[in-house]
């Protein structure tokens, strides 16, 4: 007898199925969560952590905690960012996260 098996990736948020979901951990409360996400609505979720993030107090990372990139409150969204990029050359995919060397050159720039 044979078995295959097989995985499906779902984001946690929309219920869709993708290949590009990763998993993201956060804590709040002292409670830690896990959540998988594509790479948008992971932009979403630090998007709306932001302001939060940049106004508390670093206390540290915790094993297997996500270390998220600095983004002022007021940053340009990824749609802005992806703009910036198309005019100076970059190639960027039209959906999911910036990478962090355009999201530089872009801070970098301004």
């Amino acid at each position: 007898m044979a078995q295959k098996i097989v995985t499906v990736y779902t984001d946690d948020l929309t219920g869709s199925e993708s290949e590009e979901v990763q998993t993201h951990t956060f804590s709040l409360d002292g409670v830690n969560y896990e959540i998988d996400l594509v790479s948008e609505n992971y932009d979403r979720l630090f998007e709306a952590l932001a302001p939060f993030i940049s106004s508390g107090r670093k206390l540290g990372r915790t094993r297997g905690a996500v270390k998220l990139p600095k983004q002022t409150p007021q940053g340009p969204s990824a749609e802005q960012v992806r703009a910036w990029a198309r005019e100076n050359n970059y190639q960027v995919n039209d959906r999911g996260r910036v990478p962090a060397d355009i999201r530089e050159a872009y801070a970098k720039a301004h």
